[in-house]
């Protein structure tokens, strides 16, 4: 637990030299992540997730980012592909190396100017990022694309905020049989590894009841 408490350390601190150097201008933050450091999302997250937002130039933006990662951390990747930018850097005393994906892709989209914090760093950051009705398509999206327990839980934060959950039908069918193929070792380890104490004994014993509940209550209007 403590590698993720340092790797969120090295996140806001990221967060914030890219503010500082006027990156973030043209960055909207996004996934879980942004929901950990913007909205108290109740699990770890350990890379950075941005979409562009009024590049005109992205090959000179990914050199002129490069260029200002290189003078302050290691950089052991960094690649313009055809849908991203993909860095990843380290720094000690840090542990764990941070990865960095921006997608070039700039579909209209919702966003807010939200503040990036921890507990565990005395930075807050003031940025571009997703409002809460957006996470929720994206989670859904990439939930039936990937079919991982972290867009589950992720979802679940998202209702319990009062986010209604944008699904037809048909996509919650899938998500109920996404949830119910979850093993013993997807609540304990995959998602466990990534909580606090409580919270992941909270998910050992009541799993996704309160999601399937509602699920359920949803599928009977239909």
């Amino acid at each position: 637990m403590n590698d993720l408490i340092q790797q969120e350390i090295f996140e806001i601190e990221v967060l914030a030299r890219l503010k500082n150097k006027g990156f973030l201008r043209n960055m909207i933050f996004g996934r879980g992540t942004m929901l950990r450091l913007c909205y108290n999302l109740r699990r770890y997250s350990v890379d950075l997730d941005f979409w562009t937002y009024r590049i005109d130039k992205i090959d000179e933006f990914f050199i002129n980012l490069r260029e200002a990662f290189k003078k302050d951390y290691d950089i052991t990747d960094a690649q313009n592909k055809y849908y991203t930018l993909l860095f990843e850097i380290k720094k000690p005393p840090y542990p764990r190396k941070l990865k960095i994906e921006i997608r070039k892709e700039n579909k209209a989209s919702d966003f807010q100017e939200t503040i990036a914090y921890s507990p565990y760093s005395n930075q807050q950051v003031l940025l571009k990022s997703f409002t809460l009705e957006q996470m929720m398509k994206n989670k859904i999206g990439a939930l039936l694309d990937r079919k991982e327990i972290r867009d589950v839980f992720d979802i679940e934060f998202l209702i319990r905020k009062g986010v209604n959950i944008l699904a037809n039908c048909e996509e919650l069918k899938k998500i109920k049989g996404i949830i119910k193929g979850f093993k013993k070792r997807d609540y304990y380890v995959t998602l466990g590894s990534l909580l606090d104490d409580d919270t992941r004994e909270y998910y050992k014993k009541d799993k996704f009841s309160y999601f399937l509940g509602i699920i359920n209550e949803r599928l009977s209007f239909f």
